[in-house]
């Protein structure tokens, strides 16, 4: 029993330690599809790599997932939701993306999934940032006229850090 103590106190002591360490880290999550997996350039060129490089340059402890699958709807983000965005996240970055509209989708139901998703982070209190530009300039498509080239997924990067480091501030 005496061998169990010190054992218990260290665990309870790491415990402590580590929480408000735990509680500094601004947990994000980017969900969509192609466009947010980095199809075409790569994972590391993808705009949540580049925007967790940003954040902490700017000195905010950021750990962003990149919860893209390429070919995705807002139909199947919402489904898979619950299970891309982990307990303690606290901001969830949606890019819808235009998969819907590609695939027959009609407008308004792209947008309600996208109400419903936002609605239900919401209701977890995460704040949600949805990316969803009207107007995308044509020079920030790959040969393709689909996917982000990596200088877009740059500015997008550099756009959500901006946005994200005065959400930070009020956190």
């Amino acid at each position: 029993i005496s061998r169990a103590r010190p054992t218990f106190a260290l665990t309870l002591l790491a415990l402590f330690l580590s929480s408000p360490l735990e509680a500094a880290i601004l947990n994000i999550v980017a969900i969509g599809a192609s466009n947010t997996t980095g199809f075409g350039v790569g994972p590391e060129a993808a705009y949540p790599a580049q925007l967790q490089v940003l954040l902490r340059k700017k000195g905010i402890q950021a750990k962003v997932i990149n919860a893209g699958v390429n070919g995705d709807t807002t139909s199947g983000m919402l489904r898979r939701l619950d299970g891309a965005v982990p307990k303690g996240t606290n901001i969830v970055i949606l890019q819808p993306g235009g998969n819907d509209l590609r695939f027959g989708f009609s407008r308004e139901q792209r947008a309600a999934n996208v109400a419903a998703m936002v609605k239900r982070l919401r209701a977890r209190d995460i704040r949600v940032i949805v990316y969803d530009p009207e107007m995308i300039p044509a020079d920030f498509y790959q040969w393709d006229h689909i996917h982000f080239n990596a200088s877009a997924h740059a500015r997008i990067a550099a756009k959500l850090a901006g946005e994200i480091a005065a959400v930070a501030a009020a956190l």
